[in-house]
């Protein structure tokens, strides 16, 4: 680990909590001899020397002058107990802002270090408090967007994906060390030895081909669907955006072509998180500022995972709507496309089995539209009823050369040699070894931990 950048040999802190205005800021502190540094700027010394692990010492930081920065309360971590594994101290204080800079430039007087973003998790992962998995996950709770997301990277953090993988690669080192045996023993003394077994690889195969599968389920809830409102002007597509979100976000009017440009906002439809865009009318627009902006809101549909394409009830569709509707609807084009027919509560009538009455007014159809678009989406990546699911595109890859390099060995027994088969059976071991951290490079790690906040 001496070629990666962070330097885990110094004492480091740094603001755990936003800055901003809060009741209560956290600063965090980890490193071999933390409590010493600390006892030099803290009010009560011997206290804070003799506390306990997991206890709390209450006090005041000091300036370099002897005068109170700030009341704080310390929670003491002895190694190898706390968050990091190592010695750590944890600055309970007011969430003022230049009371916290005040703080963290006294600490790094006396000795402490800037953290670098993921520094802690990464000084975790490297005193075995954790495995590259649970590292991955403490970013995926932090940044999920939904409850399912944020339950699925809480399934991870307490190891269910490490103990998938590790059992996938025990069976894999088992056939491996059949092979091996034939390849550190001269054949005269290997006579009566059983040929390897190579029969349970099919099934740790089809494991490694199932995990790998659930990349789709895990990236819908960490990333999001993105979900393109359109029709034509005055279809009332900036009426259900608002519905959709509860609050006036999209200006709503009588007059064509109010909206010039697509409006994007958050929201979450059946645990998953869901960008919403609500695009600009389409029609034979003449004012260049509304070209462009239907120009935009093309490229937005075209990207969109589903598009709710609007009619007004009151009009019913036009013939290019009727055509659209009849492609979309077809085998082909089926699962992209949900067909919504707005103001029903005026009493419109529905023209299609397929499309789905809404009023913005009472929010009648609302929830069917809602049912609706989860079962587009999760159609895309169906649940998994509890098994881990990979959320990250580096464990993805890795079960995609694990799985390239067991199809190897399965279509190569019998036809090559013990050599060539332990080489790729190594190789689907290795790759799992990576997943969880046990065979890496500090590249990787870099650039793991690198994309955490600051403090984390």
């Amino acid at each position: 680990m001496k070629d990666l950048s962070y330097d885990t040999d110094r004492p480091i802190a740094a603001l755990a909590t936003p800055w901003g205005r809060s009741a209560i800021a956290v600063v965090r502190t980890s490193g071999e001899g933390c409590l010493d540094l600390l006892a030099r700027t803290f009010s009560r010394p011997a206290a804070l020397s003799g506390a306990k692990s997991h206890s709390l010492t209450y006090g005041h930081m000091l300036d370099a002058s002897g005068l109170p920065i700030e009341q704080v309360v310390l929670g003491v971590f002895h190694a190898p107990r706390g968050y990091t594994g190592e010695e750590s101290v944890e600055i309970y204080t007011h969430g003022s802002p230049s009371g916290i800079q005040r703080l963290l430039s006294r600490l790094y007087e006396v000795g402490f270090s800037e953290a670098a973003p993921g520094e802690f998790t990464l000084r975790a992962f490297l005193n075995g408090k954790i495995d590259l998995t649970e590292a991955e996950a403490v970013a995926e709770i932090i940044d999920a967007k939904s409850s399912a997301a944020h339950a699925m990277a809480m399934d991870r953090l307490s190891g269910s994906l490490f103990r998938s993988i590790d059992a996938l690669k025990k069976r894999i080192v088992e056939v491996l060390a059949s092979v091996e045996v034939l390849l550190d023993y001269p054949e005269e003394e290997l006579l009566d030895a059983p040929e390897p077994d190579f029969a349970p690889l099919s099934e740790v195969l089809h494991s490694v081909e199932a995990l790998s599968a659930t990349f789709q389920e895990g990236r819908l809830y960490r990333e999001g669907a993105k979900v393109a409102i359109a029709g034509r002007t005055n279809a009332g597509k900036s009426s259900l955006f608002n519905l959709f979100l509860k609050e006036d976000r999209s200006i709503v009017s009588d007059i064509h072509g109010t909206t010039r440009d697509y409006i994007e906002a958050w929201t979450t439809i059946a645990g998953i998180p869901v960008c919403l865009y609500d695009t600009a009318g389409l029609r034979d627009a003449g004012h260049p500022v509304e070209v462009e902006g239907i120009r935009r809101s093309g490229k937005v549909v075209d990207a969109a995972d589903l598009v709710l394409y609007l009619i007004d009830g009151t009009t019913g569709p036009s013939p290019d709507e009727f055509s659209l509707l009849a492609d979309q609807t077809s085998a082909e084009g089926q699962g992209r496309y949900i067909f919504v027919m707005t103001r029903s509560d005026l009493g419109c009538q529905v023209w299609d089995d397929g499309v789905v009455a809404v009023s913005a007014v009472t929010g009648q159809g609302l929830d069917r539209l809602q049912k609706k678009m989860a079962k587009c989406l999760s159609a895309k990546a169906p649940l998994t009823s509890g098994e881990p699911v990979v959320d990250s595109l580096r464990q993805k890859r890795l079960l995609d050369r694990c799985s390239s390099a067991l199809q190897a060995v399965l279509e190569g027994v019998g036809s090559r040699s013990w050599d060539e088969l332990a080489m790729d059976l190594k190789d689907a071991v290795d790759a799992l070894g990576e997943i969880t951290g046990e065979v890496t490079s500090a590249d990787i790690l870099e650039s793991i931990f690198s994309g955490f906040c600051l403090g984390k």
